[in-house]
């Protein structure tokens, strides 16, 4: 028996890419309660294969958090056209949830694990953002924005550092040290956006590194400031996690 097992053929392995609106859950991960992008994915497995199919993401996101390509792998024997299997896996979702794609993978892919790199974008709104945008991005209300000065400082943050500063509550097994590849700071009329792109990132890093950029922007902190604490590699209440609304989950490098 146990020579037979050995020798049952694995299931195919699928990649998936998913874009959610992060207000309608309570962030990716499953959880107790439910409710969450991943709970709602493998309910729709569960249905469509009749069968509990586990998936796994690229990472985390926060509740709140919003993705345009999250990826994500499961196992499955499905004997149609896979373009059967995307529509099925559609149907049935929250609206705020869609599967964009679905595709056979080799068979040691790893969402999570072969990832080499994200993309994150956050956005944030020169005054009061109106009600149809409110829940997309950091409507700053009266605060003024020094675009230049979060440019300078931006510059001093790129490279392979510990960005412990500037993350919250990081895992004493994950390493510190992240490469950001790319930290660029875009602005379109009331609109400024902060492109971030890196091959990892801790915990509410991303928001961690908006929150002190805009410090910079209106004169609470200085691009010298960051440096400091960038070399301190120690994380202050000067440093403000920007909140989840803002941040979008844009690409996973593989």
């Amino acid at each position: 028996m146990e020579r037979a097992q050995d020798n049952k053929k694995a299931a195919p392995r699928w990649r998936a890419t998913c874009a959610y609106d992060g207000g309608d859950f309570l962030g990716w991960q499953s959880q107790k309660g439910g409710g969450t992008v991943q709970d709602f994915l493998e309910k729709r497995l569960g249905e469509i294969f009749e069968r509990p199919v586990r998936i796994h993401g690229s990472g985390r996101t926060d509740s709140g958090v919003h993705a345009r390509a999250q990826v994500f792998h499961f196992d499955a024997e499905w004997a149609h056209p896979v373009e059967s299997l995307a529509r099925a896996l559609r149907t049935g979702l929250p609206r705020g949830l869609q599967v964009t794609s679905v595709r056979r993978a080799k068979e040691d892919f790893h969402a999570r694990f072969q990832a080499k790199g994200k993309r994150y974008r956050y956005r944030l709104y020169l005054g009061e953002a109106s009600p149809f945008e409110r829940r997309y991005c950091w409507s700053l209300g009266k605060r003024k924005l020094d675009v230049a000065a979060m440019r300078a400082g931006a510059k001093l943050l790129v490279g392979k550092h510990d960005f412990t500063a500037f993350a919250s509550g990081t895992d004493d097994e994950e390493n510190p040290v992240k490469t950001l590849r790319r930290l660029d700071v875009v602005q379109r009329g009331r609109r400024v956006d902060v492109v971030l792109e890196g091959s990892g990132f801790l915990y509410k890093m991303a928001r961690g590194l908006t929150g002190a950029l805009v410090g910079v922007g209106v004169g609470k902190l200085t691009p010298a400031d960051l440096a400091r604490m960038l070399k301190e590699a120690r994380r202050t209440h000067v440093v403000e996690t920007a909140p989840a609304v803002g941040l979008f989950l844009e690409r996973v490098f593989y």
